[in-house]
């Protein structure tokens, strides 16, 4: 990664181990794609009251060359984001997914359907 990983709470205090945790996952992008610029993660909790525990959303912004991959994560869509690392890995998890594909369509490893024309 060419610029450092910006990491930032919002609504929530900011904590060592689950900055530790994004930053582990966020060196092991660079498997996925060699050209990585930066990398941002946002972990907040949406202002609206819930009767159950606090929900997580995390926002991850990937920076590569001609192309700003964003991974969103939200609450809503998964009761499992009640736990701030299980929101991160899924977040991540999908991060790696988008980059792995990108790499593969920049290096042509894509797989062509039998009904498509190779021109188009």
């Amino acid at each position: 990664m060419q610029l450092p990983l910006q990491v930032t709470f919002r609504g929530i205090e900011p904590s060592a181990a689950v900055e530790e945790r994004i930053r582990e996952r966020a060196t092991k992008l660079d498997q996925f794609h060699d050209h990585i610029i930066g990398c941002r993660v946002v972990v907040e909790t949406p202002h609206r009251h819930h009767h159950q525990g606090k929900l997580f959303h995390v926002r991850i912004d990937v920076t590569v060359p001609h192309h700003e991959l964003v991974v969103n994560r939200e609450p809503l869509q998964h009761k499992a984001f009640e736990d701030v690392y299980v929101a991160i890995r899924d977040a991540f998890d999908a991060a790696e997914r988008q980059l792995e594909n990108l790499s593969r369509k920049q290096n042509g490893f894509v797989k062509h359907h039998a009904n498509q024309s190779r021109d188009e």
